[in-house]
């Protein structure tokens, strides 16, 4: 799953930061490592942009930017997700 699929109260690790040149060295730059546990606090109305929880301090990330992360959803995450 990707940052960008994740809905508020979901948290998990991040697990591979994707991208190219400047855009993924930008998100590096911003804290967003493979290993960082990340929580989703708000989307906004048309799901973009998303507000973040990482490493102490709220970080607001553009939903293209965000679907460049994957990451592992922590199994106590607040959000049910339906059975599909």
């Amino acid at each position: 799953m990707n940052l960008a699929n994740m809905k508020p109260g979901e948290s998990g690790t991040i697990l591979t930061v994707g991208g190219a040149g400047a855009l993924r060295r930008r998100l590096l730059d911003m804290g967003l490592t493979p290993g960082t546990r990340v929580s989703v606090r708000k989307i906004a109305p048309f799901g973009d942009p998303i507000e973040l929880t990482l490493r102490g301090y709220e970080l607001t990330l553009r939903g293209e930017d965000a679907a460049n992360i994957s990451m592992r959803i922590e199994a106590g995450s607040s959000v049910e997700r339906p059975a599909i």
